[in-house]
């Protein structure tokens, strides 16, 4: 279970997940598989049965699930399944996948693309390699000086005559890094971790407990592996023994999936194929949202903020309206509090006339002060205790009235849910936050028939399908703004990072949070910028805000202001760094669009650009902001920080100045450290304050010395040829972006072209913000 402290408070989590058994004093330890016998074959795998040490007979099935992906199962039942999927699939195997199997006495090898599972019979193991390299191993387990089983190798554990777990164990080299298992807070290589995949309500960003745990993690030894399973499942990345990588699933099936790489891009593009595709939010949510804070808010300060936003010349596309714009503990009955919002219509008629979309807190859990949960409890919508009443759960730790728990097991219960929404889309909220979602409690009892242990992980997909349903009918898209999410949530953008300090170190925390999460399959992830519980200092607030703009999403929000004018001192620096997020939105939406087809984070880990970097595999607290751009913000308040820049030639966005890698640098984070490849062609567009609706009117393509990009919008992609000869650039689009202009960015030691053209039509050189621009002729 996740360590704390003794002695040290800790917040009370009504959803606290329940602790296997312990074994007693002398008990020899699990039974693990010591050898199998083939009994059946088919196009797709094999079935084999397997015996225990302890002579316990389990079924083993190996078989192909995609092109690169093999499944492992085991079980007392060939035709047993998770208990998440009687409420849900996590996983969607190619059942016609096809297989090259081999046989031979002791020997079963099956092949699916670049992957092959080489089983032995006796004894028992299965390694994973490709292209004649291992990558993973079956590790036999740990035996200790005492003659006790100390890890827990391919088998399951019995207490009372039940299994209470499978598990496997896999060698772990002294020099992989595994990374992922989804908003992970700590640091991104997990060796020496051992988390629990149970989503928390983590109370921050610092510690083991994590809101969007993902039973998902790869390795630097090019491989990725995928546990099928809602219960929590617990993990062991050489936190036991440095040797060895442990996985236990206690639920009636272990049932995991090797997928193959040899890139995390790789394994991210069949992870998907197996999970789903990420779903891309529509091209306005790339810009800013400032939210109302986590205070009493009312339709005058609503409409004041909205004013002031356009007055200051803050670029801003959405308004967040948080609890309070529901009645004071009757959260979340989806109703307005008329005292403080008397005409909500003409207010959300006023603020869309203004250019806002508005996005609107809520969650499942329904006060006990509030008709609605008297509604729901009557007519059987809410998790109940064993004995059929209303589980009613602290979901507020304290802080505001018990609630009942929406049960989306009932499809009556969702319908009803639902249509409580669906006013509120039809009369102007664009979109909905989901927050919470985290809190079913162990011991609840579904209308389906689940404990609250079974369906607590898979409860936050269940929530927030069903919002994301009433956005789809109403509004034609799909977006949430969640908290909590699990295995295949890539389905649900976008997710944000939770309740954060507003300090260095939760800023520090906060990005690995989202690299982890980018690592688990999601690509568009957020968090809130200026953090979230207590008041930022200036400084701290400008260089989240940079952070925030070269962040994959951007919502200000806090528990007190996060209001840019509310921090004079340095509101004008924040409106620049907006300024440049929007001046970036065309290389930002093309990098999200393209996010939605090959899986991979917008914020990216440095594996996932040089996976062959050993270094880039350690690098810390920064990322590619797309594949053109090398973000670093400031993680203190010492005004520089170091800079790891893989091979290859960076040049620095406010200087120029070039810098060749491999390389670690010291760099000042007065400006937030920004490093473009040399070579990249950045589509940009003038700023301003909101995103127009439709493709951009025009681009501007920033050269980093020549080189080619793809411009991803809503109609179509095109392409980017950007080709120097001699003093002449010739640029050369195919597709439908308009392309008007090219700039130079500066670079020590390269001069500009004398001339461009772009597609073949002459331009004209000028200066525009600072660039020597050359612009076509009208």
């Amino acid at each position: 279970m996740p360590f704390r402290p003794p002695l040290v408070a800790h917040e009370y989590f009504v959803a606290d997940p329940p602790e296997l058994p312990r074994r007693a004093h002398g008990d020899p330890g699990p039974e693990s598989v010591a050898n199998a016998e083939l009994t059946a074959t088919e196009p797709g795998g094999v079935t084999l049965k397997a015996i225990t040490t302890a002579s316990t007979t389990l079924y083993a099935q190996v078989s192909a699930a995609g092109e690169g992906i093999i499944r492992v199962r085991l079980s007392n039942d060939p035709a047993a399944r998770s208990r998440s999927a009687r409420v849900l699939p996590l996983t969607r195997p190619d059942l016609s996948a096809a297989a090259s199997i081999t046989t031979s006495d002791n020997v079963v090898t099956i092949t699916s693309g670049p992957l092959t599972a080489e089983i032995t019979l006796d004894p028992w193991g299965i390694r994973f390699s490709s292209a004649g390299r291992t990558l993973l191993a079956t590790e036999p387990g740990l035996v200790d000086i005492s003659g006790r089983m100390r890890t827990l190798p391919f088998g399951c554990s019995i207490v009372d005559g039940e299994i209470v777990a499978y598990h496997d164990s896999f060698t772990l080299a002294p020099d992989e890094v595994v990374v992922g298992t989804g908003e992970r807070f700590l640091p991104l290589n997990l060796r020496g971790q051992r988390p629990v995949i149970w989503n928390f309500d983590a109370f921050g960003s610092e510690g083991d407990r994590a809101y969007k745990n993902v039973p998902f993690f790869q390795s630097s030894k090019g491989y990725g592996l995928v546990i099928d399973s809602g219960m929590p499942v617990e993990l062991d990345f050489g936190a036991s023994t440095q040797s060895a990588l442990q996985i236990v699933v206690p639920d009636d099936v272990l049932d995991y999936y090797v997928v193959c790489g040899p890139t995390p891009a790789d394994v991210l593009e069949r992870y998907d194929r197996l999970t789903g595709h990420p779903v891309c939010p529509p091209k306005w949510a790339f810009g800013s949202w400032i939210s109302s804070g986590f205070f009493r808010d009312s339709q005058e300060a609503v409409l004041e903020r909205a004013r002031t936003i356009r007055e200051h010349g803050i670029p801003c596309d959405v308004l967040h309206l948080d609890t309070y714009w529901q009645p004071d503990g009757r959260w979340s009955e989806l109703r307005w509090d008329t005292k403080a919002f008397p005409d909500p219509t003409a207010m959300l008629e006023e603020l869309h006339d203004m250019g806002f979309r508005v996005c609107a807190w809520m969650n499942s859990y329904i006060s006990v002060q509030s008709d609605r949960f008297t509604e729901a409890a009557e007519r059987g919508f809410l998790l109940t205790r064993a004995d059929g009443s209303p589980y009613v759960a602290d979901s507020w730790h304290g802080s505001f009235p018990a609630c009942g728990i929406v049960d989306f097991t009932n499809p009556a219960a969702t319908e009803w849910f639902q249509g409580l929404l669906r006013p509120l889309a039809v009369q102007g909220i664009d979109v909905f936050k989901t927050d919470f979602a985290e809190g079913v409690p162990a011991d609840a009892r579904a209308f389906n028939g689940m404990t609250g242990t079974e369906l607590h992980n898979v409860y936050s997909l269940l929530f927030n399908d069903a919002v994301s349903a009433v956005t789809q009918e109403v509004h034609g898209h799909s977006t949430v703004w969640a908290r909590s999410s699990y295995l295949g949530g890539q389905r649900h953008a976008a997710q944000w990072g939770g309740d954060t300090m507003c300090t260095y170190p939760a800023l520090a925390t906060s990005m690995n949070g989202g690299l982890a999460h980018g690592l688990s399959g999601v690509p568009y992830w957020s968090h809130d910028t200026g953090g979230f519980c207590g008041t930022p200092s200036d400084d701290l607030f400008l260089q989240w805000s940079r952070f925030g703009a070269l962040s994959p999403l951007l919502r200000f929000h806090g528990t007190t202001t996060r209001e840019p004018w509310k921090f004079p001192n340095v509101e004008a620096h924040v409106i620049e760094a907006l300024r440049l997020r929007y001046r970036l939105l065309p290389y930002i939406y093309s990098v999200a669009k393209a996010s939605a087809v090959s899986g991979e984070p917008m914020m990216r880990a440095m594996m996932v650009d040089f996976p062959g970097d050993p270094l880039a595999w350690r690098a810390e607290h920064q990322y590619m902001f797309g594949p053109s751009l090398l973000v670093a913000p400031a993680i203190t308040a010492e005004g520089r920080r170091d800079v790891y820049l893989p091979a290859g030639d960076w040049v620095d966005w406010w200087t120029g100045a070039v810098h060749t890698g491999p390389a670690m640098i010291s760099a000042a984070t007065q400006e937030v450290p920004l490093f473009a490849r040399h070579g990249a062609v950045i589509p940009t567009t003038r700023p301003g304050e909101r995103i127009p609706d439709g493709p951009w009117e025009s681009i501007t393509l920033l050269s980093f010395d020549g080189g080619e990009c793809e411009i991803r919008d809503d109609h179509g992609t095109s392409s980017v040829l950007a080709r120097r000869v001699g003093d002449r650039l010739h640029v050369e689009v195919t597709g439908p972006a308009r392309v008007t202009a090219v700039a130079f960015a500066p670079m020590a030691g390269v001069i500009p072209p004398a001339e461009v053209t772009i597609n073949g039509r002459p331009t004209r050189p000028s200066t525009a913000d600072g660039l020597l621009t050359f612009t076509e002729q009208e």
